[in-house]
């Protein structure tokens, strides 16, 4: 491996203090082609040259097969090929990046390791609306002349085992029964995943819950403003607000210190979650005062803490009349 590639590798591990600064370090590398493609590298644990692992009989195609490192067993996969491109042929010189998402951890294959840049999260932006919804993209940024592309990570997983997610959510959905109170509140989802959203969505909605979705924190806030100056139903009914912690425009912690400054939204309840729990930084949460944080998607666990809040906002429902 390079000279700079080695850097690289050095400076993963010291580059996930940004949060809660709204800035955030991407992990760049290319894939077929000339595009650069970026993760957050919040998500990564490190990046190994070389990684052995042994193949799996009937995986999906994308799948290369599974290594363990230092206990942890975990598959490999050929991004190229979970992004519909071609299949790495030689995997000799290649870098595993090895990411946590939802408490699991996954190798990544690609076949060119860059560099780590840093960037505030108000220049990371949604991908153009034009693109539609067959993209693997949660941002775009832009550094000197050319467009940085971020990966949804989730999305690629998620239609790698996407099936299996869903078939145990419908049944887990069978199971819950709705209560007036749910059926009178209202969540406000952030995440800028649309896998993670609307993971989030149908577990609040099972509930029986009202929910409306944004995917970054910029347009959260704008959303909430808009509806307590216009003292909206919606903010009436307001239960909870579940934020993701890492989003273009303005992150989870950034979102919630502007609502705790904020008159009319300071006293809403404010949920925050990330799919890497391993730093999370507790701190933090007391700093923006947060009520509480999860590592998604632990679906149990979420319905139990979005339960938890409706009931306690039920008498604030009935000092409303609603």
């Amino acid at each position: 491996m390079s000279n700079k590639s080695n850097t690289v590798l050095q400076e993963v591990d010291a580059k996930t203090k940004l949060v809660g600064h709204n800035r955030l370090e991407l992990l760049l590398f290319r894939l077929e082609g000339k595009q650069r493609y970026g993760i957050n590298v919040f998500k990564v644990r490190e990046v190994i040259n070389n990684l052995e692992f042994s193949k799996m009989p009937q995986a999906h195609p994308a799948i290369l097969g599974i290594t363990n490192m230092r206990g942890n067993t975990f598959i490999i996969i050929d991004l190229q090929s979970a992004m519909g491109m071609p299949a790495l042929m030689d995997t000799s010189d290649c870098s595993v990046i090895v990411t946590e998402y939802n408490r699991k951890m996954q190798g990544f294959l690609v076949p060119h390791i860059e560099l780590i840049v840093n960037k505030h999260w108000e220049d990371i932006h949604a991908p153009p609306a034009m693109t539609g919804d067959k993209h693997y993209l949660t941002g775009v940024t832009q550094i000197e002349d050319e467009i940085i592309e971020i990966l949804d990570v989730e999305k690629v997983l998620f239609e790698i085992a996407g099936d299996s997610i869903e078939e145990l959510e419908v049944e887990a959905d069978d199971v819950i029964e709705s209560t007036e109170v749910a059926k009178r509140c209202h969540v406000l989802i952030v995440d800028d995943s649309s896998v993670a959203r609307n993971q989030v969505k149908r577990a609040v909605e099972s509930l029986g819950v009202a929910c409306t979705l944004c995917n970054d924190g910029r347009a959260a806030l704008n959303q909430l403003s808009a509806w307590a100056d216009a003292k909206a139903d919606e903010f009436q009914r307001l239960a909870l607000v579940i934020s993701d912690v890492e989003m273009p425009e303005m992150d989870g912690y950034t979102l919630t210190a502007e609502i705790r400054k904020h008159d009319k939204l300071k006293n809403l309840k404010i949920l925050l979650h990330t799919s890497l729990s391993g730093v999370f930084d507790s701190s933090l949460l007391d700093q923006v005062k947060a009520d509480g944080f999860l590592a998604k998607f632990d679906r149990p666990e979420l319905i139990k803490t979005v339960e938890k809040h409706i009931e306690n906002f039920s008498a604030t429902l009935e000092e409303r009349g609603l």
